[in-house]
């Protein structure tokens, strides 16, 4: 309720065109390095032309102190586009559109997953979250190592299982639906009822949640990677997902920014392990906090303390 008089976001530029000769993501256009987009009509997967990772990074020089230690990062990026028009997102896009996205999520997955530990699909949506390009895209990179967030997700829902019996995001999932039919059954509904929308998927605020219109999209059933869903559970991960960005968009009026990303059980060596534990999710993490020109910032205390909450997950 504090009275805002800091820095206000401008509203995203609505004269998107739908074809731009001068946009290295259309069809047809010339990238960075020189080479000509074909003229894609479905999704469309490439090299990232600036690579954060390369898979022939090299070794780092021995270190001579205990507090000085590296070790080589490898890898490789690319970039998805989602389709060849530029002014539309996936909220706008069909659904035979979204599922074609999933089936490629799913394909690089296992092609980029034979080899790496890791593979990150992620979607910077939006200028307020660092997209340098209006295009519908999103970004996959394949790491020799599993990241920070990988290893506190293996580490936690390994626990629980070692401990419960269940896999924690399955677990989870089963009490959310739980509490939305004891919400949906009383004249009242509880405090607790965080479910957004549900089909064989669910999506809810997750009860950690500390973005302000933070969710979490999971399975009701216990899959361990996205290229381990059937064809009826990918159409309906396509419909769930139009129905989450939809409610987003309309929220503000706006075209709603967020990243998101999908975290599976690790690849490469991991697929000769038992992974039973992992839980396949997505993340999504909008920063917009009260309309569509404020946002919430994590600086301050959330950066060198802790997360804070301006909401309770159930607000």
């Amino acid at each position: 309720k504090r009275p805002w008089r800091g820095q206000l976001e401008k509203p995203p530029p609505e004269d998107v065109p739908r074809w731009d000769p001068d946009n290295p993501l259309c069809p047809g256009a010339t990238r960075a390095n020189g080479e000509v987009n074909p003229q894609y009509e479905g999704t469309f997967v490439f090299p990232n032309d600036f690579p954060a990772l390369q898979p022939d990074a090299p070794e780092p020089d021995d270190s001579d102190h205990p507090l000085f230690q590296a070790a080589p990062a490898r890898g490789v990026c690319k970039v998805m586009c989602f389709h060849p028009w530029s002014d539309l997102t996936l909220p706008l896009m069909s659904l035979p559109e979204i599922r074609a996205v999933v089936d490629a999520w799913a394909e690089l997955a296992t092609e980029l997953g034979a080899s790496y530990p890791w593979v990150q699909i992620f979607e910077n949506k939006g200028a307020m979250m660092g997209c340098s390009n209006p295009h519908p895209h999103c970004q996959v990179w394949a790491s020799s190592f599993l990241p920070n967030e990988a290893r506190l997700e293996d580490r936690t829902q390994r626990q629980h299982l070692s401990q419960h019996g269940v896999p924690m995001l399955l677990e989870y999932a089963e009490q959310e639906a739980r509490r939305k039919v004891k919400a949906w059954m009383s004249s009242v509904s509880p405090p607790w009822e965080l479910v957004v929308c549900q089909g064989k998927g669910l999506v809810v605020v997750p009860y950690w949640a500390t973005w302000p219109y933070q969710t979490l999209l999971l399975p009701r059933r216990h899959v361990c990677r996205l290229q381990d869903l059937s064809d009826s559970e990918r159409d309906n991960l396509a419909s769930i997902m139009q129905r989450l960005l939809i409610k987003y968009d309309n929220l503000f009026e706006v075209s709603f920014p967020y990243s998101m990303g999908w975290h599976g059980a690790p690849t490469g060596p991991y697929l000769e392990e038992d992974c039973r534990h992992w839980q396949l999710h997505a993340h999504y993490y909008p920063p917009l906090l009260r309309s569509a020109t404020v946002r919430k910032f994590m600086v301050g205390y959330e950066m060198l303390a802790q997360a804070q909450r301006d909401l309770t997950p159930e607000q």
